[in-house]
């Protein structure tokens, strides 16, 4: 039997910072369980974080795939989408011919659904391969559930809402508004576009084994409304989050953070200033609301970091940025070192878009959130963290008045203080609670799995014991 060297798990995250850094916590997971991760980007955007070349660290490996993307080019979501499905397939069975060529074996290939072209290649090669959800489970359900609202006529055959108006799939799911489904952004055509690519991204997902959930096990009966919902032959649902907890040493960026910022925070009180970010998707609010936040902070009187890129700050009032900077009232920057920033005990609240990642870092460091959701899952995150958990406060508008009254809100409720420090130690445990639990026990699954492969392909004659880690706790 030949003797291999390293059990290497693939990783393929959808090529997005809100994306990539969840898979990246996901790879230090494996990394604890002796794994040695790869991370495989398209070359465009492998080549903007990390420059030619693959970029090596003692634990694990980024590789850039060709993607057909000139240097110049910044893909929009369709574009990338196109890229992906044209080169994804056959870069990847060539990477992981590369990696048995030198000798070790791909034990598990993990793949964003948002990447689901990835599936089938990892299929044609025989290996066990994880679909991966990055964002909350309760958000996964609505597009589980696409076929069962196909049935209903609650859509048409294209997505579209067909009656306007509040609704809810289960007891357990908050009640959002039939505009404020995952796929219903942008124009007519792009929401078209966008409900044709999740029903693919279900059709390929139902060939998977498992699904590795970046949320909590708190939502068991959640999952039994996926039973429900999916047909047979859906993947395992497996809640290993939230897998912020493994910490990152170094953290990928795509946008240089400015570091400044931490040194200014040092200088303020003890839960006095406003963390402001809308995310790294798209501009979130137009000109007309970004003057009325900057009106509503200046306002306010209080301290504030706004994460702002310079391409978005046509809106501010004349000399805003001028009078921040003199008065040292605040510091708005084009990136921030978000982590940092929400750990800090001089940060009181945080104002956010409710992007996926951003709720389990305010949670994960006990910030109370005042929301503004603009697109996609964001409307179901803001509707448990205003409805289901109480540990924040939605605005219905970017008003000053509205933004003003929302802070002191948010800053003065003591018993969202309680509610948020409850919810931090059911599901921020540390390595010993239910979500680490639940992601040994896919080790243990994946290991048969990989035993049975083995026996159905002789070609490769792999010796299991040999590059599956010997990990007591796994095995």
């Amino acid at each position: 039997m030949k003797e291999v060297k390293k059990a290497i798990v693939i990783l393929v995250p959808y090529p997005a910072q809100g994306h990539v850094t969840p898979m990246q916590n996901l790879a230090w997971a494996f990394v604890a369980q002796g794994f040695h991760p790869l991370i495989v980007l398209p070359h465009s955007v492998h080549r903007q974080l990390h420059g030619e070349g693959e970029e090596e660290e003692e634990e694990m490996k980024w590789v850039g795939l060709g993607d057909g993307v000139g240097q110049e080019e910044s893909p929009d979501f369709f574009a990338m989408e196109s890229a992906l499905e044209k080169s994804m397939g056959s870069e990847l069975e060539g990477l992981i011919e590369k990696v048995r060529g030198e000798g070790d074996e791909v034990a598990c290939v993990v793949v964003d659904l948002l990447a689901s072209c990835a599936i089938e290649a990892a299929h044609r090669c025989g290996i066990p391969t994880a679909g991966f959800w990055p964002a909350m489970f309760a958000t996964y359900l609505f597009i589980a559930s696409i076929p069962l609202m196909l049935h209903r006529r609650l859509l048409s055959p294209t997505g579209l809402p067909q009656r306007e108006g509040k609704f809810s799939l289960h007891p357990e799911l908050p009640v959002i508004s039939t505009e404020d489904l995952p796929w219903l952004v942008g124009t007519e055509a792009a929401r078209k576009a966008r409900f044709k690519f999740w029903k693919r991204t279900l059709e390929r997902s139902s060939s998977l084994k498992w699904l590795l959930v970046n949320s909590f096990p708190d939502e068991s009966k959640l999952e039994l409304a996926n039973r429900k919902f999916s047909s047979e032959g859906c993947p395992r649902v497996l809640p290993i989050g939230p897998i912020c907890r493994n910490g990152i040493r170094r953290s990928v960026s795509f946008w240089e953070e400015d570091l400044s910022c931490l040194k200014w925070l040092e200088k303020q009180k003890t839960k006095s200033v406003v963390y402001i970010s809308f995310g790294s998707w798209v501009s979130p609010i137009g000109e007309a609301k970004v003057r009325n936040l900057a009106v509503a902070l200046e306002a306010s009187g209080r301290p504030f970091i706004w994460v702002l890129r310079s391409s978005w700050r046509e809106g501010l009032p004349n000399g805003f940025l001028e009078r921040v900077e003199k008065e040292e009232r605040g510091r708005v920057v084009s990136w921030a070192p978000q982590k940092q920033i929400l750990q800090h005990s001089s940060v009181a609240c945080y104002i956010t878009h409710c992007g996926w990642n951003s709720i389990l870092e305010a949670l994960q460091f006990e910030k109370k959130l005042v929301c503004y959701p603009v697109a996609g899952d964001q409307f179901v995150n803001c509707a448990f963290v205003v409805e289901v958990w109480k540990v924040g406060i939605k605005l219905n508008g970017v008003e000053a008045k509205d933004v003003e009254e929302g802070i002191v809100r948010v800053i003065e409720d003591e018993e969202m203080d309680g509610r948020l420090k409850t919810l931090n130690r059911r599901i921020m445990a540390g390595n010993n609670n239910t979500g680490a639990f639940i992601f040994k026990t896919f080790l243990k699954d994946l290991k048969r799995a990989s035993s049975t492969t083995a026996v159905t392909q002789d070609a490769s004659q792999i010796n299991i014991p040999s590059y599956f880690p010997n990990n007591k706790n796994v095995v």
